[in-house]
């Protein structure tokens, strides 16, 4: 989900899914990750305030009972001051565990977060690059990713200073590629899991990085006893890259890598949602009362839904090209149906981020002004964070529009489903994770090909309410099928 939880609203989404018993860590469970559990603010006077972060590895571990421990990056100057004042370093959070938040230097991190994780990892397994024009490696990259090596070895060594023997370590994705080897190398005694929740590039685009730092991904993961992916599409195409750059002895039946006498299984763990919590958090009061707002906004007209952060993967600016090109080719709907667009900011301390939101924002105004009247404006954009607001939409819609350019899952297209009250038609990128999964039920899309989403929304909106209603109930099930705790534990498990 692309939204902010509060505490509360993790309490309310630690109910477990029907059937499931939460797992017993049999020994200690380290995870590491560059955003952690919580997060703090600082007052005029000093003191301290903490909230809960959301997601569903949060969600995961507040089920799992024993000793746990989250390693984070520091990620404001009040994160800092807590982890200065905390005991050891370490805090204890209810419902979680111990967290040890690792005060790394602010260059440091800027590089390796921004320059390295989210300006070039990101970009090459999302396929996002300018290639006449980017990527460019040169002196400055190099330092960058020195940094990106520093933060990493500092991740490793505070897992290594507070793994028990025997422990199990969780890390998680691109953000922290070399931890595993580099953990490996001070620990052998504990088991690794790296999970990507991206998507993984083929070798002939991931060939974009230069060859050292390419390779050094590559077995920084494979230092690890399980890599986990969120398709089978991801899990092959780091085999792919295994194979073909690293040369490595790929087993494609088994799915195990072995790379300089080390074996790495590869499994396949599809993060889907908690239905039962979702459900009985869209039950709450703030949401019935947005989603009363929203009905009497729109009226009886059919609502297209998308939830998404501004990030450039999710390709909001085509979304809406494609409604403006559903308007135009279709006025029959003029004034029949409105589209609800939640873009939450995102990354705006990069510029392509900042430019992006812009571009969203001008498709947006130029659609209200060309087919907008007195009485119908056929376009809602609203550009900030509202979690119950979201849950809302879901339940009303009529259409969910989910095109990302490429995704490692997108839970939007599972959440949406889960909560929808209409039986909503889904249409879906067939370059999202989730589309392995959905595309039975959902209507596919090429996400660069604007024309064909304009008509697959017209498709959806005439769809027969039956018709509807069975395809979302399939979706539901397929959505629901491996929530946050048995997703985690599923790896854990891998581990033996």
């Amino acid at each position: 989900m692309v939204t902010k939880r509060t505490e509360a609203d993790l309490r309310r989404l630690r109910t477990t899914a029907a059937g499931y018993s939460p797992p017993m860590a049999d020994t200690q469970v380290l995870v590491a990750s560059n955003r952690g559990p919580v997060s703090f603010s600082l007052a005029d006077d000093g003191a301290l305030s903490m909230r809960r972060g959301g997601g569903g590895l949060v969600s995961a571990l507040a089920e799992l009972d024993g000793d746990i421990l989250w390693v984070c990056a520091t990620l404001s100057d009040a994160d800092r001051t807590a982890a200065r004042r905390a005991t050891e370093g370490r805090l204890d959070v209810p419902g979680i565990g111990a967290v040890r938040m690792l005060d790394i230097p602010a260059g440091t991190f800027h590089r390796a977060y921004n320059a390295v994780a989210n300006s070039t990892l990101w970009f090459v397994h999302h396929m996002l690059y300018d290639t006449p024009n980017k990527p460019l490696f040169d002196a400055r990259s190099r330092r960058d990713w020195q940094s990106y090596e520093a933060y990493n070895a500092a991740f490793a060594d505070a897992l290594a200073q507070d793994a028990a023997p025997g422990s199990k370590v969780a890390v998680q994705d691109y953000h922290l590629t070399l931890v595993p080897t580099l953990l490996r190398e001070r620990r052998p005694d504990v088991k690794i899991t790296h999970f990507s929740h991206t998507p993984w590039a083929p070798p002939e685009y991931y060939r974009l990085l230069p060859d050292d730092i390419g390779n050094q991904v590559l077995e920084g993961i494979l230092g690890a006893d399980h890599a986990g992916f969120q398709t089978l599409r991801w899990a092959e195409a780091f085999l792919d890259c295994c194979a073909e750059i690293l040369g490595a002895d790929v087993d494609r039946a088994a799915r195990t890598v072995t790379h300089q006498g080390h074996v790495t299984r590869v499994g396949v763990h599809g993060l889907g949602v908690d239905g039962d919590a979702l459900r009985a958090r869209a039950a709450e009061p703030d949401v019935t009362a947005r989603a009363a707002a929203l009905r009497e906004q729109v009226g009886d007209r059919r609502l297209i839904v998308r939830i998404d952060r501004t990030e450039l993967s999710k390709n909001i600016v085509r979304g809406l090209a494609a409604y403006r090109e559903l308007l135009a080719k279709h006025p029959e709907w003029h004034g029949r149906v409105v589209h609800l667009a939640f873009a939450y900011p995102s990354r705006h301390d990069l510029p392509e981020y900042r430019e992006y939101t812009a571009a969203v924002q001008r498709i947006a105004a130029e659609i209200s002004d060309e087919f907008g009247d007195g009485t119908w404006d056929p376009l809602i954009l609203q550009v900030n964070d509202d979690y119950p607001r979201s849950l809302a939409a879901y339940g009303l819609a009529d259409v969910l529009l989910v095109n990302p350019i490429r995704d490692g899952m997108n839970l939007v297209a599972k959440e949406g489903p889960t909560l929808s009250k209409n039986g909503c038609a889904l249409v879906l990128s067939d370059q999202a994770g989730a589309a392995d999964e959905m595309s039975g039920d959902a209507i596919m899309v090429n996400p660069f090909d604007v024309s064909q989403t304009a008509e697959a929304l017209h498709r959806a909106l005439l769809m027969p309410a039956d018709e509807r209603a069975e395809r979302r109930k399939r979706l539901a099930a397929v959505a629901t099928a491996l929530p946050p705790q048995r997703w985690f534990a599923d790896q854990l498990a891998a581990l033996g």
